[in-house]
């Protein structure tokens, strides 16, 4: 059964905006610490962003620090990522992942993840 479900990708020029959402099912996920992934081609899978399960904590990769908002609505089950001011390397399969307790940065400190939503950015 798929947990977490990524939409929002797509096509954009360099210095566009994007916001992707990632929903939640079968479980609730409202106290579970999410996070946000990206792998590009032929790359390991990278951490981007993570919020605790209050929205009290979050934390970002210094490339995107400053371009990218991680946030979260626990009623609709859902976190969002605000993508501002997106690069031609930004672009990337972008992952919604879910862990309990503290951020972590490392693919292997998350339980579950979605299938993932492709953002392309074009210069």
């Amino acid at each position: 059964q798929r947990h977490l479900v990524e939409s929002g990708g797509g096509l954009v020029q360099a210095g566009g905006s994007l916001r992707l959402s990632c929903a939640a099912s079968g479980r609730t996920f409202s106290s579970y610490t999410m996070g946000w992934f990206r792998q590009a081609p032929g790359k390991e899978r990278e951490f981007v962003a993570a919020i605790t399960w209050n929205g009290g904590n979050t934390q970002y990769a210094d490339s995107v620090k400053g371009r990218f908002t991680i946030s979260r609505d626990n009623a609709k089950n859902t976190i969002y990522l605000q993508m501002n001011s997106l690069k031609p390397e930004d672009t990337a399969v972008y992952y919604c992942a879910a862990r309990r307790f503290t951020i972590a940065t490392m693919t292997r400190d998350y339980d579950y993840w979605g299938q993932g939503t492709q953002v392309t950015v074009s210069s």
